[in-house]
């Protein structure tokens, strides 16, 4: 990965994370990283967690389309790490937030 790509990834989660918190989400932990792989952003919302993947695009294509059943699985398994490494258990959600330059948006509990 290119210096260019990390940082507009990483400018695009934080304008990710500026969008939950003005949506009154808490902020739990940002990269959070398992041995199966990382959760870009676990927040909470309503005593729910959120474990948020970021796609961001330049505007070549939809960044929703980037999460991958294999991506999907990975998060899966890094959730249920982040639970026993933590000792609780919650209700929680899956969601995407695709940031396309000044353009967020939050696609809620998804599934694959």
């Amino acid at each position: 990965m290119s210096l260019k790509e990390y940082l507009f990834g990483f400018k695009s989660e934080d304008k990710a994370v500026k969008y939950l918190k003005n949506n009154d989400f808490e902020i739990i932990k940002r990269n959070f990283r398992s041995k199966f792989g990382e959760i870009d952003i676990i927040a909470k919302k309503s005593e729910i967690l959120h474990f948020i993947e970021v796609k961001a695009t330049s505007g070549e294509y939809e960044a929703v389309y980037r999460l991958t059943k294999t991506k999907f699985d990975k998060i899966l398994k890094t959730i249920n790490y982040f639970f026993m490494k933590n000792g609780f258990e919650s209700d929680y959600e899956i969601d995407i937030i695709c940031v396309e330059k000044d353009k967020i948006q939050h696609i809620k509990n998804i599934s694959l």
